[in-house]
């Protein structure tokens, strides 16, 4: 049975010791979706949202939260990052723009929350810049994708019964 390795056996939480552990190279994705809905996604697509570029915007936000997640998430080791990935897809059916993070970092701990982090801070950061057009504006299904070395190995969401 897996164990939540941050408790303590007498309540309590704390930062998990990896200074044991070798490093190695380790990688992880996370995806997001943002739905603006119709006149939103137009004025997104049609680059007339006032605020001026969101995606690039929303791309520095996501690089800068993955930068700062140890800050963010109580008990994240800070971990210097050797890349930080953003990209985005458009999803006409939807009204929505897909949001993908890749990041990257030779350490001693894995990077699912730095990839997480920037996902969740780009969503923000395009609510924050579309919401004058709407309100109704939903971030949903953030998710981790895919992560890679370290103890546990590779994972894939397309791997997962």
């Amino acid at each position: 049975m897996p164990e939540f390795t941050h408790l303590e056996d007498e309540g309590g939480v704390h930062m998990v010791d990896v200074s044991k552990k070798p490093s190695s190279t380790r990688s992880a994705s996370a995806e997001g979706i943002v739905q603006l809905g119709v006149d939103t996604y137009t004025a997104l697509t049609q680059k007339r949202i006032a605020k001026g570029d969101v995606l690039t915007t929303a791309q520095l936000a996501g690089i800068m939260g993955a930068k700062d997640t140890a800050r963010l998430i109580p008990l994240c080791h800070p971990i210097p990052l050797d890349s930080v990935v953003l990209s985005f897809s458009f999803d006409e059916k939807m009204h929505a723009v897909r949001i993908r993070a890749n990041v990257t970092s030779c350490g001693r701990t894995g990077v699912e929350m730095e990839a997480l982090t920037a996902v969740s801070i780009a969503s923000l950061s395009i609510y924050d810049m579309c919401k004058s057009i709407s309100k109704a504006i939903r971030i949903t299904d953030i998710r981790l994708v895919s992560k890679d070395g370290g103890v546990h190995g590779r994972y894939s969401v397309d791997s997962t019964p």
